[in-house]
């Protein structure tokens, strides 16, 4: 056998398996989209459900007037690792925005004086389209005050909004 019958062998083998696999692939995903639509129907109507409980349980304290401001985590807008929050929570960094953590300013926590602590449910309120309910994650450099920032994709332009209204989410 010379090369090119070789070549030839192999890249017939090749383009055989490979219709075979995306043929028993393309079988298994359809035999199953039934069931995956199912769960996703199943997922949503308990997404509305814990939504309408949240709103009847839910309580929030004073407000606290801050500004909101945006940061993505990089090396320069972060520490030496910038997947990892300052409470500990690991994050994948291409899905940051999707997370909805914020960082405060040191004297809004309360080991600095503050209400808040790592892992509190906060609502922000006044801003164009950024309100909405955020978990306390990761703290801002001391140098700020009243200020809340938001953990966006790397693909986010800068914002700031003033005199925002910064709630404690309270269950129970």
């Amino acid at each position: 056998m010379n090369i090119k019958q070789i070549a030839y062998i192999v890249t017939t083998v090749t383009i055989v398996t490979t219709t075979i696999v995306g043929f028993i692939s393309t079988s298994f995903m359809s035999s199953y989209r039934e069931m995956y639509m199912l769960e996703i129907t199943n997922l949503q109507t308990e997404l509305v459900t814990c939504k309408l409980q949240l709103k009847e349980k839910a309580r929030v304290d004073l407000a606290t007037v801050v500004d909101v401001t945006m940061y993505r985590p990089n090396t320069i807008e972060c520490d030496s690792d910038p997947d990892i929050t300052a409470d500990g929570t690991k994050l994948h960094i291409p899905q940051a925005s999707k997370y909805r953590y914020v960082a405060l300013s040191r004297n809004l926590l309360k080991r600095w004086g503050g209400e808040f602590t790592y892992g509190d449910y906060v609502v922000l309120q006044g801003t164009d389209s950024k309100d909405g309910i955020y978990r306390v994650r990761d703290t801002m450099n001391p140098k700020f005050r009243n200020v809340v920032d938001i953990l966006e994709s790397h693909n986010v332009k800068p914002y700031k909004y003033e005199n925002v209204k910064l709630y404690k989410l309270t269950l129970g």
